[in-house]
């Protein structure tokens, strides 16, 4: 083996910034779905968006993928429709919370209320 080689090999790939690596789910999807939780957010109860799918940049199956992801990080509980032309998008009411145990609050507070069972 030869010790004297110093040289440096050369990079296949190129180097960058970490602060210029991309981070999380900002995706082709992200203007779209930021648009639409915006307008959910300001639909009045009983309401429904309705969205060309000629308008959507994707299918609307990879919309709705990305949109139930964003809903689902910001707690919104969203349900949807759709037909030949349109995608529809509404709030739905959120499921009661459950305790750890699997029981809901309710049926937790009657269990310790001490009125026989």
């Amino acid at each position: 083996m030869d010790n004297n080689n110093n040289e440096v090999p050369t990079m296949k790939f190129t180097a960058v910034l970490q602060s210029d690596v991309p981070k999380g789910r900002d995706g082709k999807h992200k203007q779209i779905i930021n648009q639409l939780l915006s307008d959910i957010a300001q639909l009045a109860d009983g309401s429904a968006l309705k969205i060309p799918l000629a308008e959507l940049p994707d299918t609307k199956e990879n919309i709705r993928s990305a949109l139930s992801r964003a809903a689902r990080q910001q707690d919104i509980v969203l349900s949807t429709s759709s037909n030949e032309d349109f995608l529809f998008v509404w709030k739905t009411p959120s499921p009661p919370e459950r305790s750890p145990s699997g029981a809901s609050p309710l049926l937790k507070q009657r269990a310790g209320s001490g009125t026989p069972g």
